[in-house]
């Protein structure tokens, strides 16, 4: 593809659009940017938005995309009562600077970066380099760089070689991989053949981007790269052809050692990996590194457009939980942004400002188009890409396993606890929720319960044992001691959804529990496992 032709194709449907971005200035806070560009299409369209999410809603949303979990009641009362014309500031800033914030921001980057799961390169050393480097709130291009050249040696880095080394075995995988993880580009179909729909991508594109990444190898347990090697492909007509290195812009490398090694080069390789096998050390760098290359390459401003709107795509989707390009790997001149405006502003301000991630996710929730509520008083809803109304967004393994978590335990046990014991407490209902967070699939864009996990909630023992036991601390313990229904079954409502009960649950409900005299233990239980087992509980709305 070439970038200027992608980027003429994406930004003049919407030129009207185009012409306000011109009022938005580089130094704009980004989430007036965003409400700018996003108010602006909407009225385009002629339509309306969605009121404002309310109070409970806004801080449940914000809890549960920042550090993965529901609010505790508590949270919830103190947010909602606050008069502070700041409280959604400060709620922000306090979520973020937490180390669930981090702990959660590493689960989805682990997702985004293995969605296959683990098994292809990733596991604890990974994870923990995420985690480290999202606490540290490194920048995106440095970890960009830490994860495509790796230092072994460094034991605060070394977690970051599992992306490469789980892909090592398959070039094509990992060109593909890279491509899509990075730049948003989804190259594999142009493998065999040019694109057959996509003019952009062609085999030169694919093999090109091999180039830079076939001379990786695995040695001993340690990621190693030649120095030379030369990647040939036989395109659908013509002679056989011999691959440059290439970037998706068309932007070439030249390679000094684009040949095959002679026999005395390729006895003195085999010597030094041995040396360093048997030494359990990292093989020697070479002087000419590909991947080197092509981190350099990608980072320069003609061709950083491609990483810097591949970022902030994925991160508008982990928050709209649609992208403003969707699918998320086709960024290609055929499938224009929703909004390619505020796409190419926030690029452009993601990259001036130091690929600052923490400063992105802040704008990005603190605005109004954030907080618009998923309830729409009429059945003629706008278009979901003109983000005029919130979108369900179902929760990860680990954001249902913690929040079910939250939800079944008694609310007292979170009062009066100091800020730091609230977050060891909720660390450790973390830890003690990840067993059953692998019983659950991860979530995609086209979402529909499960086989496994509707059984697991409909007639599985875990959820029994884990969640519905009525011992001190626990929900159903707590409603023990209530003796009107009507009273346990308003208490039982609002810890699971943090609001309170409409008068039809109330009469429902209590009616459900009176018609069990003598067994209310058990109405109160299926009560409770009715309302975790809704669709109300199971998304972020």
């Amino acid at each position: 593809m070439r970038l200027r032709t992608l980027l003429l194709a994406a930004t003049s449907a919407l030129a009207p659009a185009l012409a306000r971005a011109a009022e938005v200035p580089a130094t704009a806070p980004i989430h007036k940017a965003v409400d700018t560009f996003v108010d602006a299409e909407i009225a385009e369209k002629g339509a309306r938005p969605a009121d404002r999410a309310d109070d409970a809603a806004l801080i449940r949303r914000l809890t549960l995309d920042l550090v993965g979990r529901i609010p505790t009641t508590g949270e919830l009362d103190a947010y909602v009562k606050s008069t502070d014309p700041d409280k959604r500031a400060k709620l922000v800033d306090r979520l973020m600077a937490s180390p669930a914030y981090a702990r959660h921001q590493a689960a989805l980057f682990e997702v985004m970066f293995n969605p296959e799961g683990t098994s292809r390169g990733g596991g604890g050393a990974f994870r923990e380099y995420l985690a480290a480097s999202l606490k540290e709130n490194k920048p995106w291009d440095q970890m960009f760089r830490e994860i495509m050249l790796p230092n072994e040696a460094d034991a605060k880095l070394k977690g970051a070689a599992e992306f490469l080394r789980g892909r090592v075995s398959d070039a094509d995988k990992l060109t593909n991989d890279v491509s899509v993880t990075f730049f948003g580009v989804n190259v594999s179909c142009a493998q065999c053949h040019n694109h057959p729909h996509v003019e952009d991508w062609t085999q030169d594109h694919f093999y090109g981007m091999k180039a830079f990444l076939a001379r990786t190898f695995d040695n001993g347990g340690f990621l190693g790269e030649r120095g030379y090697g030369v990647i040939k492909y036989k395109p659908t007509k013509g002679p056989e052809r011999t691959a440059k290195m290439m970037f998706l812009t068309g932007a070439t490398v030249e390679d000094p050692n684009a040949k095959e090694p002679s026999a005395a080069e390729q006895k003195a390789e085999k010597d030094a990996l041995d040396k360093a096998k048997a030494a359990k050390a990292a093989p020697p760098a070479p002087k000419f590194s590909a991947r080197a290359k092509l981190v350099d390459t990608a980072l320069k401003a003609e061709s950083a457009e491609f990483f810097s709107r591949s970022i902030v795509n994925r991160m508008w989707h982990r928050f709209f939980g649609t992208g403003l390009v969707s699918p998320l790997d086709q960024m290609h001149s055929e499938n224009a942004p929703s909004h390619p405006a505020l796409l190419k502003w926030l690029a452009k301000d993601t990259t001036a400002n130091g690929y600052d991630l923490r400063r992105l996710v802040r704008g990005i929730v603190m605005s109004e188009a954030y907080s618009r509520s998923s309830k729409y008083d009429s059945e003629d809803r706008p278009n979901s890409k003109l983000f005029a109304v919130g979108k369900l967004k179902p929760m990860t393994p680990m954001q249902l396993a913690a929040s079910l978590r939250i939800a079944t335990a008694d609310p007292a046990t979170f009062d009066n606890l100091k800020p730091d014991e609230l977050e060891k407490k909720i660390e450790q209902l973390e830890a003690s929720a990840r067993g059953f967070a692998a019983l659950i699939a991860q979530p995609t864009d086209n979402f529909q319960i499960g086989v496994g996990e509707a059984l697991l909630f409909s007639n599985g023992d875990r959820v029994q044992k884990e969640l519905l036991t009525d011992g001190p601390g626990t929900a159903l313990g707590r409603v023990k001691a209530i003796k009107e229904p009507k009273e346990a079954i308003g208490f039982l409502v609002r810890t699971a959804y943090g609001r309170a009960a409409t008068d039809a649950e109330l009469k429902a409900l209590t009616a459900f529990v009176e018609k069990r005299a003598g067994r209310e233990a058990d109405a109160y239980k299926q009560v409770l496992w009715a309302l975790l087992s809704g669709p109300e509980f199971r998304f972020s709305y």
